[in-house]
């Protein structure tokens, strides 16, 4: 992002985060620095994160998928705060004049309080049994229920494990004893997700699988040449 565009949307940041409350974390990720991060965010409590935090799960796909070229946006999707809340979070996908995407606008709303209060209202309206059987405040919404949720990161490191744990447990290898092909199909799954965009991914991952960062850069290179035609 330009320092124009940039300071522009800092302050659109801090303008909706002030006039949304409390209950809506406003955040806005750059993505044309060598290492993405956020790089304002108003209300953080929300799901714990600071200036610096590195991208999401999901912002990750977003990039390495290319969703933004036939997107302008992605809204109501599921997003799991530190505290284990659903959140309900939206997407505005910030282009350059080429079209290249420079930034994220995120919106991630924790809805909790007012579906504890319906709850509670509607328990004070009937007799305890009938609204058990009768009356459901769903707190999963969203066009995307069944997509993994969005997950919220402070450092790095929690960054690589998180992704590292999605792969292992969706591919079914073994946490011991790893072959090096094994190794090197959950480096080219962690590709896929965009775990190497952040900076300092390769040693995180590298430390995990029990292997050097020479070797994730090898793995990554091979999987480039047995891409092309």
């Amino acid at each position: 992002m330009t320092q124009a565009m940039l300071q522009q949307y800092t302050a659109l940041v801090d303008f909706l985060g002030r006039t949304l409350g409390p209950d809506y974390e406003i955040v806005l990720q750059d993505l044309g620095k060598k290492k993405p991060s956020v790089a304002a965010i108003a209300n953080g409590h929300v799901s714990g994160r600071t200036v610096g935090a590195p991208l999401t799960n999901t912002a990750m796909q977003i990039i390495t998928d290319h969703a933004y070229e036939t997107q302008s946006s992605q809204i109501n999707y599921r997003g799991l705060s530190a505290s284990g809340k659903l959140l309900r979070c939206s997407t505005f996908f910030i282009k350059d004049e080429h079209g290249a995407l420079s930034g994220l606008l995120c919106i991630n709303f924790d809805d909790s309080r007012y579906r504890e209060l319906s709850e509670r209202v509607f328990t004070l309206c009937h007799p305890d049994e009938y609204a058990e059987r009768n009356i459901a405040i769903s707190a999963v919404p969203m066009s995307l229920e069944d997509n993994e949720p969005e997950a919220f990161y402070s450092s790095i490191a929690s960054a690589a494990e998180d992704a590292l744990q999605s792969v292992m447990n969706s591919a079914s290898i073994p946490t011991d004893r790893l072959t090096q092909e094994e190794k090197m199909e959950i480096v080219g799954l962690l590709n896929q997700k965009g775990v190497f965009m952040l900076k300092g991914a390769v040693t995180e991952v590298a430390e995990r699988l029990s292997c050097s960062p020479a070797s994730i850069y090898r793995y990554l290179s091979r999987l480039n040449r047995e891409k092309k035609p």
